[in-house]
């Protein structure tokens, strides 16, 4: 695997960096070391990259903000794989073809300015335009399966190609692309429509309020951790099972909202496994609910 560095010069396929710690690259600031990360700077370069990677059996990892992944404490002995330069932007009336590695909340606040409207559930997700395409993220009642209507991918074949809102099966925080990790998203196209640009801005400082209020921003964290089984929404079974508070090392069931998990200085991966497990544990005893997390277990094999 070494001559990847090799492979990265050659092809000048972008900035490489080795030995790196992963708490810097995702929100729960958890995780050991990545043997390499790597910027590709657009898709040529990232196709010859993952046809490396895959002739040469290496383990890799496509992230955006990670804000969603629990690492281990372990060496991720492969290559982290970042979209950061797939930020084009590109804006045709209410037509908005955007980079994957764009940021969700940086689009939806500009959008807002520019008083296009359906973005604005976003404005409080700090993830990348694919990692929300990826788990169709969404809060208030709305989610990215109602604004994409297509997305250009790399295909387990390494060819470019275009899917349809009709092929990403999005559905309830979950898609077409969190069932096939192989096909990697690097554009998406959004329909958006006009919208009031005052009354767009009032709703998104209210629930910006809401959130402060209700949510612990002040710590590390991934947001919500579990899916909203259909009896009742998983932060209420959790409180209701008298778990807000617990703590497992560093990592605390948020005494704010039972559905967030915080880091409240030192924690682990393994700390917040453990937790999310006991959590998981306790609920099923308690209800039979199989609560259904929405964060991604990574380098836990």
């Amino acid at each position: 695997m070494e001559n990847i560095i090799q492979l990265v010069d050659k092809y000048k396929i972008g900035k490489i960096i080795v030995d790196e710690p992963l708490k810097k690259y995702n929100t729960y600031k958890i995780g050991g070391n990545a043997k390499y990360i790597i910027y590709p700077k657009n898709e040529e370069k990232l196709i010859i990259l993952l046809k490396y990677i895959k002739e040469n059996n290496i383990k890799y990892k496509v992230i955006g903000r990670g804000s969603n992944l629990i690492f281990s404490s372990k060496l991720y002995d492969g290559v982290i794989i970042k979209l950061d330069e797939f930020d084009n932007l590109d804006i045709e009336d209410t037509i908005v073809t955007v980079g994957a590695g764009y940021s969700i909340m940086k689009l939806a606040i500009e959008m807002t300015k520019k008083g296009l409207s359906g973005l604005e559930f976003a404005t409080g997700i700090p993830g990348s335009v694919g990692g929300a395409v990826f788990m169709n993220a969404g809060a208030y009642n709305s989610d990215m399966g109602y604004i994409v209507s297509e997305v250009k991918v790399i295909d387990p074949n390494f060819n470019i190609v275009t899917l349809y809102n009709s092929d990403l099966d999005f559905h309830y925080r979950t898609s077409f692309l969190q069932k096939n990790p192989e096909y990697i998203c690097i554009e998406a196209k959004l329909v958006l429509k006009h919208g009031d640009r005052k009354e767009m801005i009032e709703i998104i400082e209210d629930r910006k309020q809401r959130r402060l209020l209700t949510q612990p921003l002040e710590f590390p964290s991934a947001g919500s951790v579990f899916r909203n089984p259909d009896i009742a929404p998983a932060g209420k079974l959790i409180e209701d099972a008298g778990l807000k508070g617990k703590t497992i090392g560093g990592a605390m069931i948020s005494k704010k909202h039972a559905n967030f998990i915080i880091n409240t200085g030192g924690a682990t991966g393994e700390d917040i496994y453990n937790l999310i497990n006991l959590v998981k544990n306790e609920i099923k005893k308690k209800t039979g609910v199989e609560l259904k997390q929405e964060q991604e277990f990574v380098n836990w094999e």
